[in-house]
């Protein structure tokens, strides 16, 4: 199993900045792809960003050039660093992961931007 706690969320204005880091329960070094999603109210879970475990990463078309996902193996942490954020990125984030061909989610963290 493997157990995922996201964090970092809150409010910021827009234009703003905001890292989120997803803590997992065991070595990512296992887990071939790690990925962020959010859902805003009333719409579906968005894929945001991916990162695989050698490191290639792929974005949505609406967070390209704003948003950069990572990952530190030492501390079996994925990262997502967003910024210029947007009223229109308010959503609950989700981190994600495969693991022995089981989907496992975190509990979401809401990101909200206003002024």
């Amino acid at each position: 199993q493997v157990q995922l706690v996201e964090s970092g969320g809150g409010l910021v204005q827009p234009g703003g900045s905001l890292r989120l880091s997803c803590a997992a329960s065991r070595s990512i070094l296992s887990i071939n792809v790690m990925r962020w999603y959010r859902q805003a109210p009333g719409k579906e879970r968005d894929l945001v960003a991916a990162i695989t475990s050698g490191g290639i990463t792929n974005y949505a078309d609406s967070v390209k050039g704003r948003f950069t996902i990572s990952r530190d193996n030492a501390k079996n942490t994925v990262y997502l660093q967003m910024n210029s954020l947007k009223p229109e990125d308010t959503a609950v984030y989700y981190c994600n992961a495969g693991y022995s061909m089981v989907t496992y989610w975190g509990q979401g963290t809401q990101v909200t931007v206003s002024s």
